[in-house]
């Protein structure tokens, strides 16, 4: 009797941990942008095409069932109350300048929970003049030696809900060497082979990170020079996890992303 009591338990835990996994297994779906309101601002240098990569997410985006706005001017920052109506705020501006209201207004709203988000030179390479910029987002870019070259993306984090069931995969596109934030939460990587220069060889280098900024997530991916790179599966896979990540800023509670990657004194 007890050893059939005692088989019946085992069997009913079975059931329970399989069921426990399962959920836990769904609740890393990241949610969809349905009912999202995404702010979509581009301009800035036109060698990257940031209109077209508007338009590619903005159809996406929009088949998800999401609220986009457009703008074509950093001048939108300065709105401080359209800005805190958004769920999400996606920037495609390479290089150009920002001004300091410009930029207050931008980062009162990601301090206040509004996501933050874009690839490449979009977010990697906006304002280079401006520190608290790059303090925000976590990183600059700085060189991609020999141009548009082959390439592998290393997925670091296989468990994170942004890179979960994607495997290493080549691209040929502009290999970002960047200067970022040690503490920034890396979930896909690149090693340059030296070709170019012959001193960088075995250099690894992030290319996806997540991180916060008050409430608001940040999510980067540094792939994406030409449009081109959009029609990569994994490459659109991992953008539109990210951009779904990010937008939920108002709606999850907060993560210490905080990886550091250089031993300090233990804080109580």
């Amino acid at each position: 009797m007890k050893r059939i009591l005692a088989l019946k338990l085992i069997l009913l835990l079975c059931i329970f941990t399989n069921f426990t996994t399962h959920a836990q297994k769904e609740n890393l779906d990241l949610p969809i942008a349905k009912d999202k309101k995404i702010l979509m601002v581009h301009g800035g240098w036109q060698g990257h095409r940031p209109a077209e990569f508007v338009k590619k997410m903005k159809k996406w985006l929009e088949a998800e069932g999401a609220v986009i706005t457009v703008s074509d001017s950093l001048g939108v920052y300065n709105n401080a109350e359209l800005l805190g109506s958004f769920d999400l705020i996606i920037q495609y501006w390479t290089m150009g300048k920002i001004s300091k209201t410009e930029l207050k207004g931008l980062q009162t709203a990601i301090k206040n929970g509004v996501g933050f988000t874009g690839v490449h030179g979009g977010i990697g390479d906006s304002f280079r003049e401006s520190t608290d910029y790059q303090y925000m987002v976590g990183g600059q870019w700085t060189a991609h030696p020999g141009g548009e070259i082959d390439y592998s993306i290393h997925i670091l984090d296989k468990k994170n809900p942004i890179t979960k069931g994607i495997s290493d995969y080549p691209v040929k596109t502009e290999q970002y060497y960047m200067l970022v934030d040690p503490n920034v939460n890396v979930i896909a990587t690149t090693t340059f082979d030296g070709s170019k220069d012959y001193w960088n060889k075995g250099a690894v280098m992030p290319v996806a990170w997540t991180k916060y900024f008050g409430k608001g997530r940040i999510f980067y991916f540094s792939v994406g020079h030409s449009p081109n790179q959009f029609e990569v599966e994994e490459t659109m896979q991992i953008i539109k996890r990210g951009f779904r990540w990010a937008s939920e800023s108002k709606y999850k509670p907060f993560e210490n992303l905080i990886k550091p990657v250089y031993k300090g004194t233990k804080l109580k």
